[in-house]
């Protein structure tokens, strides 16, 4: 017979120390540590469970108690699997995946349908009025019988086939956000739009580079443009990140650009000066009294606190991103709205179209100058009088 239908027989309770005699000598007569490996399965599969400590699934070569399970939860022992056994299972627990079995059911048992309600009413009724340890004991057997019948590995999972294949997102709304941005940066894109004046690859003009520098005193209106795209195109040029500084310096409120962009430095920043630059961000901005202390919520001042006694690049994460959607949420619209943005937008620049006829292909003109030298180190070449003569009697 099979080893747990022997373990099985037992109704009383059993220590932990004669299960483990049990499953040594009916296993492993000379390897304990496979003996206890296997009991310890046994119990995480629900076959027994422990009586004392029902939360630790673990079996000890102890004096703790343990009961088997009931012949049912086990495939090889007869059970009964009558449909009415199964709709009550159904019907006390009906989730979404198990609504198709449950209607299906309902038409198949339609003719003592309302015993099957009123006996899975009266067992959830008892249920809730059972005690703690015959929920436990319950619970563990419910545990093992599922453990036992579940589906086998390679039969595919319609819900989580479903599931997957599912979009995240709604196809209309993906397609308008997509529409939106091409429709935002169509004229900033230089595949879909010509650079103003030109393009210096083409031209060899390079006044684009220089209207267009890092930090150049009246920038374009291209460029200015496209800072009001969002907060990120702003702080990512640093022409306007300068802009931003001087409204925020009016505004008295220039601690959250100074603590982003400190964020910034440790974060991209050389690892010799990793500590140092946490202890100066520490005092300036989040420590108690802090001479530009920023106003971020105590959840994430706790954290980053905490995680400054441990410093990496990324422990002011939490903090920088908070700041970050402060400034995006009210400063940013502000921005736009004063007159810091429109005096900038007075003042730049718009290039006029650089009109240019394309030339020669710099591949065709490079061909060119070989074939030049070739024939100039041919016309400088000593002549050979012997290798002249041969060849004119060769063609008489």
């Amino acid at each position: 017979s099979h080893p747990v239908v022997n373990m099985s027989q037992p109704s009383l309770e059993n220590t932990s120390q004669m299960l483990f005699e049990l499953v040594l000598f009916s296993f492993f007569p000379a390897f304990v540590p496979e003996a206890q490996a296997f009991g310890t399965m046994l119990v995480a599969y629900g076959y027994i469970y422990p009586l004392q400590n029902h939360k630790k699934l673990v079996m000890c070569n102890d004096s703790s108690l343990y009961r088997f399970q009931v012949n049912v939860c086990f495939t090889f022992a007869t059970c009964d699997k009558s449909p009415r056994i199964f709709t009550l299972l159904l019907h006390a627990v009906c989730l979404c995946f198990k609504q198709a079995h449950y209607s299906h059911l309902h038409e198949w048992l339609n003719h003592k349908w309302d015993f099957i309600v009123m006996q899975a009413a009266e067992q959830y009724k008892a249920g809730k009025e059972r005690k703690k340890p015959d929920r436990v004991v319950f619970d563990c057997q419910e545990r093992a019988y599922w453990m036992v019948n579940r589906p086998p590995v390679s039969l595919s999972n319609s819900v989580l086939s479903t599931s997957i294949m599912r979009s995240k997102v709604k196809s209309s709304f993906c397609l308008c956000r997509l529409v939106k941005y091409i429709t935002t940066y169509k004229n900033h894109d230089p595949l879909l739009a010509s650079c103003l004046p030109s393009n210096p690859w083409q031209t060899d003009h390079d006044a684009y580079w220089t209207l267009n520098m890092r930090r150049v005193e009246v920038p374009t209106k291209m460029r200015v443009e496209r800072w009001s795209f969002s907060l990120f195109e702003l702080l990512s040029d640093l022409r306007g990140r300068d802009d931003f500084k001087i409204f925020l310096k009016k505004e008295f409120s220039g601690e959250n650009l100074a603590f982003w962009e400190a964020a910034e430095e440790l974060k991209w920043g050389t690892s010799s000066s990793m500590s140092t630059k946490n202890v100066c961000v520490c005092r300036t901005f989040l420590a108690p009294g802090a001479p530009r202390w920023i106003n971020i919520d105590g959840r994430t001042m706790g954290l980053t606190v905490k995680g400054l006694e441990h410093p990496h690049r990324y422990v002011l994460e939490a903090a920088q991103t908070h700041v970050f959607l402060l400034m995006k949420k009210d400063t940013f619209f502000r921005y736009l709205k004063s007159p810091t943005y429109k005096d900038i937008q007075k003042k730049a620049l718009n290039p006029e179209p650089h009109n240019f006829s394309p030339g020669i292909h710099p591949i065709i003109l490079w061909q060119q100058e070989e074939e030049e030298k070739a024939k100039a180190a041919a016309a400088s070449a000593p002549v050979d009088v012997k290798a002249m003569m041969s060849k004119i009697d060769r063609k008489k």
